[in-house]
């Protein structure tokens, strides 16, 4: 008994100690001005990282080394230094054009924005000083030219996720000249100059790139006092772990305003689908290239379902509905932006109008 006393008394003066040690530890650290801790940099890394110290044994035994081309095909992102960029060129003007058939439906004319909420791309610039609010309540617009860091993110977005109906359509040149054009719509320099239309955005030339927002995703040093006074009070206080004040709930469909026509609907259940129905190879297409489009009232095409807007769609006769979207019209562009055959297009609007009767 006496030794399990003792036993207890040594373990609680050392969790004492421990305690103490740690304290005084994070009391050396400095702070930033919201509570993060700022780890020391040393040989361009972060340093002070907490190390897994757990028993690793008896892991090796699963799994293998993959191999160099394994990692090759995983290793897909393009970094702020340029790894990951591959070779090719594209110009300003050729990205001008891309952005008319493939962007602009969506996204609007230079990127200022287009209908049914899809993102500003363009200008913005400045509007980040007033994100906590130190001149009305408006928060940052969070465009190209405003927010991101580095123009490596644009690349690899659209690269990887661009056009929205059929990502990864594009080509290595085709995804340099549409970053390319965006940077220059929102008046981004390279090299120490503004990149105009005869620019041309290439492997050896994207680290001239320099964005608007390189240190806004980094904590504010507290030496940086301009930031201070810049983000304000708000970005001052201590983080809370345990028995936090939470804000109070505020119900979105209340603020929704009833002069919307249609009323928005915040139905989020979605429609029972058999589970034997097949699906046809027209609707698969649908959904994958036409969708973003046609299931969206907000966007000004007519809607899937829609009886009367595709009723007089078809009133302009058939012909004329096959060639308007074979050649494009409007904020349409050819095939909708769809690598499909013409016959598979005809399948594709019949379908349309078929389920919109």
């Amino acid at each position: 008994m006496f030794m399990l006393d003792l036993k207890k008394s040594l373990l609680a003066i050392g969790v004492v100690s421990a305690l103490l040690v740690t304290n005084a530890t994070a009391a050396d650290k400095k702070m930033n001005i919201d509570g993060a801790v700022i780890y020391p940099v040393k040989d361009g890394m972060y340093t002070d990282y907490a190390v897994s110290e757990q028993n690793k044994k008896g892991f090796s035994s699963y799994g293998r080394t993959p191999t160099a081309n394994e990692i090759k095909a995983w290793d897909t992102d393009v970094m702020p230094d340029g790894h990951g960029l591959p070779v090719g060129e594209g110009s300003v003007e050729d990205g001008d054009e891309l952005y008319e058939s493939q962007c602009a439906m969506c996204h609007g004319d230079f990127g200022a924005g287009g209908v049914g909420g899809y993102p500003t791309l363009a200008g913005g610039q400045g509007s980040l000083k007033n994100q906590l609010g130190l001149e009305g309540t408006e928060g940052p617009r969070k465009t190209i030219g405003s927010y991101w860091p580095y123009a490596s993110t644009l690349f690899w977005y659209i690269k990887t996720a661009m056009p929205f109906p059929h990502p990864k359509s594009l080509t290595d040149n085709e995804v340099y000249a549409l970053t390319a054009y965006l940077l220059s719509v929102n008046n981004i320099k390279a090299g120490g100059e503004l990149i105009d239309d005869e620019f041309v955005l290439s492997k050896e030339n994207f680290n001239t790139v320099k964005m608007n927002n390189p240190d806004g995703f980094y904590p504010v040093h507290p030496d940086r006092n301009d930031l201070k006074e810049q983000r304000g009070p708000l970005a001052q206080g201590v983080r809370c772990m345990k028995d936090c004040k939470q804000p109070k709930p505020v119900s979105i469909a209340a603020e929704i305003d009833v002069g919307f026509d249609p009323v928005i609907s915040t139905v989020k259940d979605l429609p029972k689908v058999k589970e034997t129905a097949k699906v046809s190879k027209s609707a698969k297409i649908y959904e994958a290239s036409c969708s973003a489009c046609h299931a969206n009232a907000a966007i000004g095409a007519p809607v899937l379902g829609d009886k009367e807007a595709w009723a007089e769609v078809v009133s302009k006769g058939i012909d004329t509905v096959y060639a308007n979207a074979l050649n494009g019209i409007n904020a349409m562009p050819p095939k909708g932006g769809a690598d499909i055959t013409e016959q598979e297009l005809k399948e594709v609007v019949d379908y349309m109008i078929n389920s919109s009767k």
